[in-house]
């Protein structure tokens, strides 16, 4: 009897240890995570709220008054908003799916174990996600003005006969924004494609080729479907970039030639800081871009849960 009685507090004591360790852990996994939540809220959830909240007011500056749903209300009337619109979806269409189809050629040309310097070419192809937007946006504008290196050797060879203002055509200003846009993130996604090819296991393939598939036939019927996840987590992600585009816009066309390559984040910077200061209005359109990657980012989820 007392030496059950002992056991039994031993193991009491053993039981309260551990509780007294879960609670330790609890604690200290709550003071790592408390300071980085914080700092999200502070930094990302509080700016949303307040920018829905500042979208149902109307006015200029900071005479602004409560106007309900009026701002929304504006977006289908206002020419300039669904020029944007229009401009992103146009990048949206064909840029997006050209850079996904290249990222993931690259992919499984880099994760060919016969390829020599792999490390280099790998190095190469995910240079221009490092360059300073800035910086390689000025680079093709460069390249592409009146006396840039395009028309020059395009001259020089005799394909053309006189230079071509190819920012002020609308056309060629829309096709060098979504080659520059594609040259720079290509690499980026071939990273992510990269790293799911090399997590499928190489038996796979090796099964395949003994019942005589090729190479075509692996790709689409191993490869792929392996990869359905990582790809549709960067459709999401370009998707997103894609209708929230600034940069390369601003520093190479600024919006030109007549609203041609304007898009909705160059159109929310001009309310905010040069037409009479809209904030409202900037901010219903924020959250319009908002709703816009919600949709599409279900959409492409939907489709992706289909196709599996």
């Amino acid at each position: 009897m007392f030496h059950s009685l002992l056991n039994c507090k031993e193991r009491l004591k053993c039981a309260l240890k551990r509780q007294t360790l879960e609670i330790k852990y609890k604690n200290a996994g709550w003071c790592f995570v408390t300071p980085a939540a914080l700092l999200i809220f502070a930094l990302n959830f509080y700016p949303m709220v307040r920018a829905f909240f500042l979208s149902l007011q109307s006015g200029i500056a900071n005479n602004l008054h409560f106007s309900g749903l009026r701002n929304y209300a504006r977006l289908f009337q206002d020419e300039q908003f669904l020029a944007s619109v229009k401009n992103v979806f146009i990048y949206f269409i064909f840029q997006v799916p050209i850079m996904l189809f290249l990222a993931l050629i690259l992919a499984s040309i880099l994760n060919d174990d016969n390829i020599k310097f792999k490390g280099f070419f790998r190095t190469v192809v995910f240079l221009p996600c490092v360059t300073a937007l800035v910086a390689s946006a000025m680079i093709f504008k460069s390249l592409f003005s009146i006396d840039g290196l395009v028309n020059t050797w395009l001259i020089s060879t005799k394909i053309i006969t006189e230079p071509v203002n190819w920012l002020q055509d609308p056309f060629w200003a829309r096709v060098i924004i979504i080659f520059t846009i594609t040259w720079r993130w290509t690499g980026y996604n071939t990273v992510f494609y990269l790293a799911g090819l090399q997590n499928i296991d190489p038996r796979i393939y090796e099964a395949a080729r003994i019942d005589g598939a090729n190479s075509i036939q692996s790709f689409f019927k191993i490869t792929l479907p392996l990869l359905k996840p990582v790809i549709l987590l960067t459709a999401i992600m370009s998707t997103n970039g894609t209708l929230q585009l600034f940069d390369e816009v601003q520093n190479m066309t600024n919006g030109g030639p007549g609203n041609t390559t304007l898009t909705i984040s160059q159109y929310i910077y001009r309310l905010s800081f040069f037409l009479n200061p809209q904030f409202g209005y900037a901010a219903a359109v924020s959250y319009a871009i908002l709703i816009m990657v919600a949709a599409l980012s279900f959409i492409q989820i939907k489709i992706g849960d289909k196709e599996k």
